[in-house]
């Protein structure tokens, strides 16, 4: 299977099925000297787990990570990094059936179409459990943003029609502690308790009529210098863009003002400049951060749309392998709504884009080079 492996510099390879021994991660390109320990990766491991409330999944999962390789004395050396996350809770009876009919919203068809062969139990490869190893990879790239002074705000702007009424600069006005610290007190990952509280209402409506919701994540990336970014192929938004769209249940993404954007005027889209402390800044942020593909200094705001998750219990029409029309209800254990548990995904590939061109940019000018080969200090 190709198209396991994303990244340039800093690459991450992930492997593993969901109903497998385990689920993992090759991190390749990380300096060495970073300080790693097993419960850095295993905070962001822990916002994506499963059965953290009743609208998620209720397969209990530690996902408790061990590394493998990499790091010694408790610093990354500049070898691969290993990671690997065992399964503890498969249950593969829940999807016996699954083996002689195509699940509606699934890749079951498309695989077979492909391989010829797939494997059924959770669906495999295209399982949200694939997404373990991303998160792994994510938190180590996060790290060394960290040390850079880029932070990221990764939240769930809306679920079903139930939107947070606050916009990205109204919540980076905020003590971003306390914005933190109120998207992660909620089994939603919303940072507005009114709007948290309607969309659990939401949610419990759905579940009544075995149906299940999508919705809107919204990331903003504060830090990051201007220039990062290749100016072709390569641009940041096109790069985050497909990053974000490589994570299964992504439907949309839009980045500053979007889709809105079609709407507007040049001179309500343009976003101004003006002279601040002798630096050209802008007045306003409609590109969300970016023009022509490369940072321009200010926050990187985009959202992405999450589709609904496509087990339902619901009756629901498909076809088996013999070409028979068919009526199925899917049975087992399965999250109402993704959203919540995709935030640090989201996030977590964000970084991992963001990292590999930045690494890209050291060699874009002589001067960057010089300072760190010169003889001369």
């Amino acid at each position: 299977m190709a198209g396991s492996t994303f990244g340039t510099h800093f690459k991450i390879t992930t492997w593993g099925e969901s109903h497998g021994k385990g689920i993992g991660v090759i991190v390749d390109g990380c300096p060495a000297g970073l300080p790693l320990e097993q419960t850095d990766i295993q905070a962001f491991l822990n916002r994506r787990k499963p059965g953290q409330s009743r609208y998620s999944t209720q397969r209990k999962e530690a996902d408790a990570v061990e590394i493998l390789s990499g790091v010694f004395e408790g610093k990354t050396t500049g070898t691969p990094i290993s990671l690997i996350v065992f399964n503890q809770d498969q249950n593969s009876r829940d999807y016996g059936d699954i083996a002689s009919y195509y699940r509606p919203g699934h890749a079951d068809y498309t695989f077979d179409m492909k391989y010829g062969f797939r494997d059924y139990r959770g669906g495999g490869r295209s399982s949200g459990r694939e997404t373990i190893g991303r998160v792994a990879g994510g938190a180590i790239a996060a790290k060394i943003l960290d040390h850079l002074g880029i932070s990221f705000l990764t939240y769930t702007r809306s679920i079903g029609p139930i939107s947070i009424s606050k916009s990205p600069e109204e919540l980076l006005a905020q003590n971003s502690l306390k914005a933190s610290s109120s998207i992660l007190s909620n089994p939603l990952y919303m940072p507005e308790e009114a709007a948290c509280t309607e969309a659990q209402k939401f949610l419990e409506t759905c579940m009544e009529h075995k149906d299940s919701a999508g919705g809107v994540i919204e990331c903003i990336i504060t830090g990051v210098p201007a220039g990062i970014g290749e100016p072709v192929f390569d641009k940041l938004d096109a790069a985050l863009a497909k990053a974000i769209f490589s994570i299964g249940a992504v439907k949309g993404f839009e980045i500053g003002d979007g889709f809105a954007a079609a709407a507007l005027l040049g001179s309500e889209n343009n976003d101004n400049f003006e002279m601040k402390n002798n630096i050209p800044v802008l007045s306003t942020n409609h590109a969300g951060g970016i023009l022509g593909g490369i940072s321009n200094g200010m926050p990187i705001i985009f959202r992405t749309a999450i589709k609904p998750t496509p087990s339902i219990a619901s009756i629901q029409n498909t076809v088996n392998k013999n070409g028979e029309n068919i009526e199925i209800s899917i049975h087992g254990r399965h999250d109402p709504v993704i959203v919540p548990r995709a935030v640090v995904v989201v996030e977590s590939m964000a970084a991992l884009t963001l990292l590999d061109l930045m690494m890209e940019h050291m060699g874009s000018q002589l001067n960057y080079l010089k300072q760190l080969y010169s003889h001369e200090q």
